[in-house]
């Protein structure tokens, strides 16, 4: 088979141009701090490596050609960096830690088991999370990319390489679930570490490095398919998501009620969460979609009963330590939550709990709202109908009403379906979805962030929180299915 490669750096996330720079080692490319070198071994490199020999009359580029054989190995090592000098390895040694990579990932998936429905689609969701854990930290990133356009039409290209508070409790779950010890111990110290680090307040989202995220930059970059402005950066930061207390006592309660302890400064932390939602519900927030309107989200009050909810059973359970005057307010809101949604965000005339009181509109993620146990019913049984009649285009589900005109269903929401059906004892109809549903995955098993009408992946990919609904929506089915 005869090949030819080039390797074309471009300048996506800066303003300087690509330069190239002769070495003794040959040429590299740079792009203000970053600088590239290419090596290899039977690789047929035959890029211009004397000055003068015309590369300025064309781009600046890594290139070669070079014809397989049965058996041949050939390796094209691209080595980066940013603002430091570049150590180059010997071509041999890339090849066995090519090698070795292969065998600690096979070696991980041999150790993985899951023995229930949907196990090479599960399988292959749990790599893509454990791919996207950042390992000198324990942060989990919500997506290994940035800049992919949500909407066709441009400005939504934003940048998810950032750890998500939600998604990185969804994850941290899903891994327990699994019986996954070291990858969830590590995310968990990290988030605390960052929470306690940045004035114990709830943030939406970290850096993967731990710091606060510092806004957004327009890029320079083109964009896929020319679709832009490409962002670094997400304007999220800032926000008030009530929704997040619930992410972080949650996880912490399954955290601890799986065999672990608890320390002391997390116990007072929690508390002060379990207060910060029982004080902070009746606020208008921006809701689990990032909206620039505030309003009264149901999904963000459920989630305010589920932090509270959590709080309750860690006290239950010795974890948490509050005053007893606390404790008894704590309860006292969980209730006042109860009849806040029942009388405010339910709508017979919708058969159907809202988006928020007042609108007409429906919000899919008030599913997330069956696993907590906020709702099992009928209530909620007739939102999944409702939900599904309004904003479905096949198995998948639009985030809420009228994103139809601004952009594809949105992955999650399908799965989520899926687990609430079997929330509210829908079990076959739960699996039929399910089985649909695992069929969107590309040909290596990913996800993106949406999927259009015709099948297209749209936004980040592969994206965390989509694989994250896959594997959770297949284990509520699987334990329900085995209980009923």
């Amino acid at each position: 088979m005869d090949l030819v490669w080039s390797v074309v750096p471009g300048s996506a996330f800066g303003t300087e141009p690509v330069q190239r720079i002769d070495t003794v080692h040959g040429p590299l490319l740079r792009a203000g701090d970053v600088n590239l070198v290419l090596i290899g071994s039977d690789h047929g490199r035959n890029d211009p490596t004397e000055p003068g020999d015309g590369v300025a009359d064309g781009p600046l580029e890594f290139r070669g050609a070079f014809t397989t054989t049965p058996g041949s190995r050939h390796i094209l090592c691209l080595c980066g960096t940013d603002d430091e000098p570049i150590h180059l390895p010997n071509a041999e040694v890339v090849d066995h830690g090519v090698d070795r990579t292969i065998d600690n990932w096979a070696l991980w998936s041999d150790n993985f088991s899951w023995d229930g429905p949907w196990s090479e689609s599960v399988t292959r969701s749990t790599l893509a999370l454990k791919l996207l854990l950042y390992s000198p930290t324990g942060a989990i990133a919500a997506a290994a990319t940035a800049g992919l356009p949500e909407n066709l039409n441009g400005r939504k290209n934003w940048d998810y390489r950032f750890a998500w508070v939600r998604d990185l409790a969804y994850t941290v779950g899903a891994l327990l679930d699994f019986g996954l010890r070291e990858e969830p111990h590590a995310a968990v110290s990290w988030i605390l570490g960052c929470l306690k680090a940045h004035g114990r307040e709830m943030h939406i989202f970290f850096g993967l490095d731990g710091g606060l995220p510092d806004g957004t930059t327009k890029t320079t970059a083109e964009g896929w398919r020319g679709i832009g402005p490409v962002y670094s950066g997400n304007p999220a930061s800032g926000q008030l998501q009530l929704g997040v207390y619930a992410d972080i006592l949650a996880i912490l309660s399954r955290y601890a009620s799986g065999g672990n302890i608890l320390d002391r400064s997390t116990d007072e932390l929690l508390c002060s969460f379990a207060d910060d939602a029982c004080q902070r519900w009746q606020e208008k927030d921006s809701g689990m979609w990032e909206l620039a309107e505030l309003q009264h989200y149901t999904s963000s009050k459920m989630g305010c009963w589920q932090a509270i909810d959590a709080a309750c059973h860690l006290a239950d359970i010795g974890q948490l330590h509050p005053d007893p005057d606390d404790l008894e307010h704590w309860v006292k809101n969980k209730a006042e939550i109860e009849k806040w949604v029942a009388e405010n965000a339910w709508s017979e005339e919708r058969g159907a709990y809202l988006m928020y009181p007042g609108s007409d509109a429906l919000d899919a993620s008030v599913l997330l709202h069956a696993p907590t146990g906020f709702d099992r019913g009928e209530r909620m049984s007739k939102t999944i109908d409702a939900l599904r009649n309004d904003l479905s285009v096949g198995p998948l589900l639009y985030r809420y009403s009228g994103m139809a005109d601004e952009e594809s269903t949105f992955t999650a929401c399908g799965f989520w379906c899926a687990a609430a059906l079997a929330c509210v004892g829908r079990i076959d109809e739960a699996t039929a979805l399910m089985d649909q549903l695992v069929e969107q995955v590309n040909d290596v098993g990913m996800l993106s962030e949406m999927i259009s009408e015709n099948g297209e992946f749209i936004g980040n990919l592969p994206q965390g929180l989509s694989h994250l609904a896959l594997v959770t929506a297949a284990i509520t089915i699987d334990e329900l299915s085995k209980s009923r």
